[in-house]
């Protein structure tokens, strides 16, 4: 087993206790990230950053510990985006004013993201400029910010897909909302597609990254297997951009 499959087995061994069942996974966490107690409070202390209040565009994973941040901000009027389950169907985008009041919470679940949220193409991601502030669950994070996700490595791929269209790089910042128990005290070294986080957010405080390596770029390609290829929208369409496969 490698090093980073044994750190999440003892993560989520921990993460057992003050985890919140899913609807679909309940606690399997190989398929989910869940959300968890406090998270609100981590919520908050990512809403209280001045790269976020200044942040024009945002991408927020759909991880069930950022629920609330989504929901904050839909009542913010933020802009942002989320991808959907597996990036299976691409990207979802909120537009400011198209919830109605009332309705946030529920448009800030991944099934009122659905209903909400409309279909946002790379190219169309692109046209808006830069991405200025991401924010990810995970699994566990390092304290020198080395993030393991599920094990699937959907946020390394849509931080490939960022970087190679220059949406995103070494200064955007990257938040990983987690609970303290998923902390990892020790450093770690990254792999070569392994994201980096500038700030960590758990209930007990916000702790900033010292970052000793720079950031992956691009979709290998060679590491993804075709079949991942076909099942991902946004890659099929990356290739086109980028000349690597004719346009449909």
């Amino acid at each position: 087993m490698s090093k980073s499959n044994i750190i999440r087995q003892q993560i989520w061994s921990k993460l057992k206790d003050v985890a919140k069942p899913d609807t679909r996974f309940d606690k399997n966490f190989a398929e989910v990230i869940p959300d968890f107690e406090g998270s609100e409070i981590a919520t908050n202390r990512i809403l209280e950053m001045k790269a976020c209040r200044d942040a024009e565009f945002l991408f927020i994973t759909p991880d069930n510990c950022l629920v609330d941040l989504r929901r904050q901000l839909i009542e913010m009027g933020k802009p942002f985006f989320m991808s959907t389950y597996g990036i299976y169907r691409g990207f979802l985008y909120i537009e400011p004013g198209s919830v109605p009041k009332g309705h946030e919470l529920y448009a800030a679940w991944l099934d009122g993201m659905e209903h909400f949220g409309v279909p946002i193409s790379l190219e169309d991601v692109a046209r808006r400029g830069k991405i200025d502030f991401l924010v990810t669950g995970a699994s566990a994070v390092s304290v020198d910010g080395v993030r393991f996700g599920k094990g699937h490595g959907f946020f390394d791929l849509e931080w490939g897909m960022f970087t190679d269209l220059g949406l995103v790089g070494e200064e955007t910042p990257v938040v990983a909302a987690v609970h303290d128990c998923q902390v990892v005290q020790e450093k770690l070294h990254p792999s070569p597609t392994d994201i980096l986080v500038d700030y960590i957010a758990t209930p007990g405080g916000l702790h900033k990254v010292e970052r000793r390596a720079k950031r992956p770029r691009g979709v290998i390609w060679d590491l993804l297997d075709p079949k991942q290829i076909d099942q991902t929208p946004p890659l099929q369409e990356l290739r086109v951009m980028q000349g690597l496969a004719p346009s449909a």
